[in-house]
């Protein structure tokens, strides 16, 4: 069994928990274990981040820090996450300013990142560690009938991307297939979702995902699935507003990889939260024969 120091993320035990109860029923499925990271905390994200980079970037290398211990990989499924730990780790690098302060920061309450650690995003651990192959013969429960837009988002390919590409990533697509799923061309998979714009500026926010969900309903695609807790929520909590503001009728489940992989590999439904789910997704399900709690 391969093992990973596991970096949840706070969306992952909010609003995402689905993500992360596909995810544990999933890897471990997969003979793929997450050793949860003790006394983790927030990253900063994009909160802090648009206040004081410095303390980002120090709550980040403190959770680095703590990886580092373990001698494993350090693995997230939040995209956010993903991106600020590699952000974090390449200011480290570049800038002895930075480096200096953080190190004292550290060294304050004991701790101490000696920059060994390698940051993984969980779809990387997912393509990359487990052979295709052997995915493929685990299905026993094709998914045929899904047509499926694949969402990556910005975060996880750009500006650091590290096992993909950064502009028609196929990773995700790939897996996808393998499950026995219809991919849908799918040229928006890379736009901004609008991140927490609609926090502030909400018809920005509804503009935005309208287009992606536009996009996808228009290519004929009965879900989307995506790997960013961020941009699941903003495609799915949107979709009433957006019906309502442009006259459309859109009614598209947002799913995470990991709930559709351990959908074809036969985990049971109520192990993988769709139940969770805003847009009702029973219907899509059912070509599936699976029961959606």
């Amino acid at each position: 069994m391969k093992e990973y120091a596991y970096y949840p993320g706070c969306s992952v035990k909010g609003t995402a928990k689905q993500y992360e109860e596909s995810l544990l029923a999933t890897f471990d499925a997969l003979g793929l274990k997450l050793t949860e990271l003790e006394d983790w905390n927030c990253c900063g994200s994009t909160l802090t981040l648009g206040v004081d980079e410095l303390k980002s970037f120090t709550m980040v290398a403190r959770n680095l820090a703590l990886a580092e211990k373990t001698g494993l990989d350090v693995v997230t499924p939040c995209s956010a996450c993903y991106l600020l730990f590699l952000k974090t780790q390449d200011y480290i690098r570049r800038y002895p300013d930075i480096k200096a302060k953080i190190d004292r920061a550290l060294k304050s309450v004991g701790m101490e990142y000696r920059e060994t650690v390698k940051v993984r995003h969980v779809l990387d651990v997912a393509v990359n560690d487990v052979e295709l192959d052997e995915i493929k013969e685990r299905v026993t429960r094709p998914l045929r009938g899904f047509k499926v837009a694949p969402y990556y988002g910005c975060q996880i390919v750009r500006p650091y991307c590290e096992f993909d590409d950064e502009r028609n990533p196929d990773s995700m697509d790939k897996l996808i297939k393998g499950l026995g799923a219809e991919v849908v061309d799918y040229p928006l998979k890379t736009q901004c979702c609008g991140s927490s714009i609609a926090g502030t500026m909400e018809d920005m926010g509804v503009r935005i995902n309208y287009r992606l969900l536009n996009e996808a309903w228009k290519r004929g695609a009965n879900c989307v699935v995506t790997v960013c807790p961020l941009c699941q929520l903003n495609l799915e909590q949107y979709q009433g507003k957006i019906n309502k503001r442009f006259n459309t009728n859109i009614s598209l489940p947002i799913l995470y990889f990991t709930q559709l992989l351990g959908l074809a590999i036969g985990i049971l439904g109520d192990r993988l939260g769709f139940n969770r789910s805003i847009v009702p997704v029973d219907s899509l399900l059912a070509t599936a024969k699976v029961e959606a709690a």
